[in-house]
């Protein structure tokens, strides 16, 4: 089994999109920023509840985004070969038309909570650190994980598995976790995912 983030490794940060698109540059934190997700997500509620941004606005601008480059045919050669997941902490009313553009990767990530007014109030995660269960979850199947990723919230599922790497991480990230193999082009971070344990 292979485990992907998403943002950052397939497609664009959303967020930071969002903060373009609105000029509301407080948006662009992520968490190649803060490794304390639950902080980051009520500070991003905060905003949008300031700025009165509701989740169609959010989901105009995901719907005006397209994978990275090279990221489809990257995801079908690995499927092609091996079970991919793709483990985010992004969200249900979020991911949907990116998936489409993936061509119906599998997707395990969170939920948003809404107001009546259409406005995010709060999240709901799967389950706390969520991208490591999955990876514990599939080894306790006795299957092989290989996983990659970019940001702090990628750490645990990228040190949970068989085989791990971080993929364009920020340069902070890769000085404080000198020990994980980085790649910053899908070839040589597919040979790396697909190569024998």
């Amino acid at each position: 089994m292979i485990c992907l983030d998403v943002e950052g490794v397939l497609i664009p940060e959303i967020w930071i999109s969002v903060a373009q698109k609105t000029g509301i540059v407080e948006l662009e934190r992520t968490t190649r920023d803060e490794p304390d997700y639950r902080k980051l997500m009520n500070y991003r509620i905060a905003i949008l509840k300031q700025h009165g941004l509701k989740l169609t606005d959010i989901q105009a601008v995901i719907a005006s985004m397209e994978p990275l480059d090279g990221a489809l045919a990257f995801l079908d050669q690995l499927r092609a070969a091996v079970q991919v997941t793709l483990l985010s902490d992004t969200f249900e009313q979020f991911a949907k038309p990116l998936m489409k553009k993936l061509a119906w990767p599998t997707l395990l990530c969170n939920t948003l909570v809404l107001n009546s007014d259409g406005l995010i109030a709060d999240f709901s995660l799967r389950q706390p650190d969520g991208k490591r269960q999955a990876v514990l979850g599939f080894k306790s199947m006795n299957l092989e994980v290989a996983a990659s990723g970019d940001s702090y919230n990628d750490l645990s599922m990228i040190r949970a598995a068989d085989r791990g790497a971080l993929f364009q991480p920020p340069a902070r990230i890769v000085q404080e976790n000198p020990d994980i193999p980085v790649f910053y082009d899908y070839g040589p971070l597919a040979d790396f995912l697909l190569s024998p344990g």
